[in-house]
């Protein structure tokens, strides 16, 4: 059995190394023959993912990505060893609150990642959180 070819990531916590990020997985797509569409995808949920991570973890050194590379699909997780989290208390913001108020136009990451990736996964505890994420390749790609 063959080893799953893995592109692997350390980022420090500094403005702008999403990007970084980002310039991978448009690499990786183009390998494994995901559309530009799906690229684009996988670049939006990727700067959502990298973000709540940098924000919310409360990690001060660094976050890891890692692309899973398959003939079908693409699997990336992003590792924070940041504080945790308890999925079962986010809320999906209240879009008439965030439009007509003063309330801050945040909190929509997780949704979106839902929205842009085939199947989303989390796994959570005191010592950090791991954010599966898998973009299936179409058969005519």
């Amino acid at each position: 059995m063959s080893k799953t070819p893995t592109v692997e990531l350390k980022l420090p916590v500094l403005k702008n190394m999403e990007l970084v990020a980002t310039q991978t997985s448009e690499v990786v797509s183009k390998h494994i023959g995901l559309s530009d569409d799906k690229s684009a995808e996988i670049s939006m949920a990727l700067i959502e993912a990298c973000i709540n991570a940098f924000e919310h973890s409360e990690t001060k050194l660094e976050i890891y990505i890692h692309f899973m590379i398959s003939d079908d699909e693409l699997t990336i997780k992003v590792i924070d060893k940041g504080k945790g989290f308890d999925a079962s208390k986010i809320k999906i913001p209240e879009i008439d609150n965030k439009i007509n108020t003063s309330e801050r136009k945040r909190g929509w990451g997780i949704m979106l990642i839902k929205e842009l990736m085939d199947s989303v996964d989390f796994e959570s505890n005191d010592k950090g959180t791991t954010l599966t994420m898998v973009k299936k390749k179409e058969k005519n790609e």
